[in-house]
């Protein structure tokens, strides 16, 4: 078989109509032959092309349990090999000091390194194949949840992948209409903040107002890896709802002055671990200032996904906030219509909503992260946490997951770097004033 056949073959498989096998014990032998095949990695490019094409021919051919045990194989069987590693790293301790030491590392290095990598790497070889292995750990994290024996694989595939999705490895481009259709309609499947609802929705986020950008990676072409969709304004967005009407006028960007941030989608499960949003962000602020010098406000309109389950662990605090609904009630929505419990509820939630972003960490470990993933990612980024928005999202996703409550954040070029190595080093969360006074007077009714 040729290798342009196997190519035909291996994008026949990602075809929707493909029966998934799953693997037998005899399959499983020969799956091992193949996996030490390219192990080996004899012969020149041609020969490892063909390796590749056939072993990821395999991959995609097996049911989801299968592929499990393929992954399997290569983490459990394709390590370094152990005497190997012994007989290196005593050959470095007593090199150590000697003209000699040099060399030894070089061999320690040598020698624990995994066949699993030269495996994996071998996949760059083939059309697609840098996605192929993003899809690759796609599946592996799922796995990994009730399987910690393919923890190995899937720390030398991040490692790796920091290493190929390196920032300066990647192409920031402005998406606008006339992107070719298959790449907006990707936009559509992958936007995960606030739905596109139709080619209409889509078309306004892309009027004149408005700017969408996405990072791209070289061997993959086609597949942002993350992208953000941007308002020009002359305020502080404070309702997504006003902000994603298809019927609002058109905004004059020849008077706006602040560049609202109201979704960021990282696209590529395969890549958790891989961070480029600060890069990504700083990219972007560089881009508007020059198309649009007079913009000297950059901030997000963020929604608070994780607000809910952190109250359902922690339900004593919405006593303690003055709150007089319970958590069912107030993910419930239906409070919104009724005027004087609107009035009740927007200083205690506002409270509630400020101390959560303030203080609740993940594990309940008093120096953990934010519990709130989007709070991670902002302020991992160098934002600061600058307005809390109540009633800013009246969807029914809004009030399940935060009551309706938004949250600014504020990129200021000028203290991104500082917020961001206070936040690395010690864990600083950056608020506004008024936010940190509304963190500290969560008061019982």
């Amino acid at each position: 078989m040729t290798n342009d056949s196997l190519v035909g073959k291996l994008r026949s498989l990602i075809a929707p109509d493909t029966r998934p096998a799953p693997l037998n014990a005899r399959g499983i032998e020969r799956l091992r032959a193949q996996l030490r095949e390219c192990a080996a990695g004899q012969g020149g490019e041609v020969s490892a092309r063909a390796r590749a094409a056939r072993l990821a021919e395999t991959y995609l051919g097996l049911d989801d349990a299968g592929r499990q045990q393929f992954l399997k194989l290569i983490a459990l069987e394709f390590g370094p090999d152990p005497a190997k590693v012994a007989a290196a790293h005593a050959a470095y301790q007593a090199a150590v000091g000697t003209d000699g030491q040099w060399r030894a590392e070089a061999a320690l290095r040598t020698a624990m390194r995994s066949s699993r990598i030269r495996i994996m790497t071998q996949f760059n070889a083939i059309p697609q194949g840098v996605k192929f292995l993003v899809d690759l750990r796609a599946d592996l994290l799922r796995y990994l949840e009730n399987d910690r024996e393919l923890a190995v694989l899937d720390r030398e595939l991040e490692s790796r992948f920091n290493a190929w999705f390196d920032v300066g490895f990647l192409e920031l481009q402005r998406l606008t209409w006339n992107t070719p259709a298959s790449l907006l309609e990707k936009l559509i499947e992958y936007e995960a903040v606030h739905e596109i609802q139709s080619w209409a929705d889509l078309k306004n986020r892309l009027d004149s107002d408005r700017r969408l950008y996405a990072f791209f990676h070289p061997r993959m072409p086609a597949e942002p890896l993350i992208f953000v969709e941007v308002a020009l304004t002359d305020h502080l967005a404070g309702n997504v709802q006003e902000l994603l009407d298809e019927h609002a006028p058109v905004f004059d960007n020849r008077k706006a002055d602040t560049a609202i941030f109201y979704s960021i989608s990282n696209t590529q499960v395969g890549l958790r671990g891989v961070s480029f949003g600060s890069f990504l962000l700083k990219r972007v602020i560089d881009d508007l200032k020059r198309d649009f010098p007079k913009l000297d406000k950059f901030a997000t309109l963020s929604p608070i996904p994780a607000l809910a389950s952190w109250l359902r662990r922690n339900p004593e605090a919405l006593a303690e906030a003055g709150i007089p609904l319970s958590l069912d009630a107030l993910s419930d929505g239906a409070w919104a219509a009724d005027r004087e419990m609107v009035r009740r509820l927007r200083d205690p939630l506002t409270r509630l909503t400020a101390r959560y972003l303030a203080s609740a960490k993940r594990g309940g470990q008093a120096d953990g992260p934010p519990y709130d993933p989007v709070s991670r990612f902002h302020l991992g980024n160098g934002a600061r946490v600058e307005r809390l928005n109540f009633l800013a999202d009246n969807s029914a996703k809004g009030f399940a997951q935060s009551f309706g409550m938004m949250v600014n954040y504020c990129y200021d070029p000028e203290e991104i770097e500082s917020n961001l190595e206070a936040f690395a080093s010690s864990g600083r969360i950056a608020m506004s004033a008024a936010v940190r006074r509304l963190a500290r007077n969560v008061v019982s009714a």
